[in-house]
Parts: structure tokens; sequence; C-alpha cells
């Protein structure tokens, strides 16, 4: 939802910067979408960890190195990744 206040600051919110945040690691965004996105992130301590987060993953993933994981960490990890019936 966007939303204007008396000063025009444009808002987003969360779920628009989920939405859009891959496109804003990629400069793949307009420049308005992302200087309200910075806007937000400098507001948003959940969102800002989100970036982070993505960040992480793209440099890891971007590195090439593989990863040894502990024995039993894929059946711990999808067990909670899986939908609980």
């Amino acid at each position: 939802m966007i939303k204007k206040d008396a000063m025009t600051t444009i808002e987003i919110s969360c779920v628009e910067v989920w939405r859009e945040i891959s496109n804003y690691l990629d400069a793949d965004i307009s420049p308005e979408l992302r200087e309200r996105m910075e806007a937000h992130f400098k507001v948003c301590a959940h969102c800002s960890a989100v970036l982070d987060g993505m960040r992480n993953i793209v440099g890891l993933v971007a590195d090439g190195r593989l990863f040894q994981t502990p024995p039993g960490f894929h059946k711990r990890l999808y067990s909670k990744i899986r939908p609980r019936r």
C-alpha cells in the first residue's frame, strides 16, 4: 500500500519490499522504487535483516564453494520447512 503524508513522502509496505528485494539486489527497479525501498530499510529493522540475509545468500551462492553440512542436517531442515498436517 502506498500512501502520501503532508510532506509527500511515499511509503512502501514490507510485503512490497519482500516482493521486490531480489530486483533491488539486481538493480532491476526504477529509481523511484529504489528510493522508497532504501527509505524503508532505514526504518524497518526486519526488512533490513531480510536484505542482509539475501545479500549473504547471494554471496554464498556466487562464491561457488561447496559446504559440508553436519550429519542429519537435511532431515532437520526438511522437517522445519515441510508443511505441518
